[in-house]
């Protein structure tokens, strides 16, 4: 299956991480261009690929996770300003008919990602 998925894991509390806005961005010639902003499911996951087989195409994007209304959300406190507020994500699609599986493990200290499968 080409394309691009996401999934995002709660670390702290050890559940997926359910109501995080992601927004996917494609960066071209020094300009920004917003491809999609989507929710993340109760299972921490998205209910459609971020870029399916037709729109997936070789180049430069960015996902940019909303890690610190999360955690507000969801912390009695935190401090202000956040650790980890947004969590940006930079990276290339080279082979656009391949799947590619950007995950995200954060906690309100840290985070970390991998492509997954």
């Amino acid at each position: 299956m080409a394309g691009l998925t996401t999934h995002v894991l709660d670390t702290a509390n050890g559940v997926p991480a359910a109501g995080i806005e992601i927004t996917l961005t494609r960066l071209e010639d020094g300009n920004r261009h917003v491809v999609c902003t989507v929710t993340t499911n109760a299972d921490g996951r998205v209910d459609q690929p971020l870029l399916d087989a037709t729109s997936c195409t070789v180049g430069r994007y960015e996902l940019c996770f909303a890690a610190g209304n999360y955690f507000r959300a969801r912390v009695a406190e935190l401090p202000d300003p956040a650790f980890v507020e947004d969590v940006v994500l930079r990276f290339g699609i080279a082979d656009p008919t391949s799947h590619y599986h950007v995950p995200l493990l954060v906690s309100p200290w840290s985070y970390s990602t991998y492509r997954g499968s």
